[in-house]
């Protein structure tokens, strides 16, 4: 929670950055739908979205609480692997372009290399890690809980985020991955960008630009809800 204020700077609040980022366009959008809001069964919605789903949104209880939400559930997206530089540009602030390859990508480590991150993450002695073993996937490929086999211990680590956290410096782009163990260490070829629950950010400007409006865009990502004003 916040104190004093309602939205923070930070991916917490989707990096809120100020009027002076404000378009026209975006200005005349959220005037257009003021009062608008995205309901199931008459309930309002938690509405989560990520940066790229890879082809397939997620669902929900792979990477939070372990409950069903119907319109939070794995959807087909064949949108956002065809975003092409130029709508990236659009859609993606500068330092989010750094970030060239995020529906399929690729990242190695070397034996050393991954053992010392992991121990260094996870404050433990794993000792040489030898390897990774997904023990639970969500419907798009996430990997739910992942059990890595060292030397000295083995360890079970969930969920999503927590996966991400420990086999990457900062953030591994998504726990969509497969590991391969090569000679000298291991090689994780991955699709996505974040955790893919909801509405996939990069999928939705795609659908956009090939003229689908935001009735249609929500209704793709949350299945089965209703726009509405919001009561009185």
């Amino acid at each position: 929670g916040h104190n004093l204020f309602h939205v923070c700077a930070d991916d917490h609040c989707q990096r809120y950055q100020g009027l002076n980022r404000l378009t026209p366009a975006a200005t005349q959008a959220t005037q257009a739908t003021a009062g608008l809001v995205l309901t199931y069964n008459g309930q309002l919605c938690d509405t989560r979205f990520s940066k790229c789903c890879g082809g397939m949104t997620e669902r929900f209880d792979t990477c939070w609480a372990d409950i069903d939400l119907p319109y939070l559930q794995p959807v087909a997206c064949p949108y956002c692997g065809k975003a092409t530089p130029a709508l990236l540009r659009r859609s993606l602030n500068h330092y989010d372009l750094a970030t060239t390859h995020f529906h399929r990508w690729q990242v190695s480590y070397t034996c050393a290399e991954l053992s010392a991150l992991v121990e260094s993450k996870a404050h433990l002695a794993l000792g040489t890690l030898l390897h990774l073993q997904p023990l639970q996937r969500g419907p798009s490929g996430r990997i739910r809980l992942l059990r890595l086999i060292g030397t000295q211990k083995t360890i079970d680590v969930g969920k999503e985020l927590e996966i991400r956290r420990l086999l990457a410096p900062t953030h591994l782009l998504s726990s969509a991955f497969d590991a391969t163990e090569t000679v000298d260490g291991f090689t994780l070829t991955g699709r996505g960008w974040g955790h893919g629950v909801g509405l996939c950010q990069i999928g939705a400007a795609q659908m956009a630009a090939e003229g689908y409006n935001y009735t249609d865009i929500l209704s793709h990502y949350y299945v089965g809800t209703t726009i509405r004003p919001l009561p009185a």
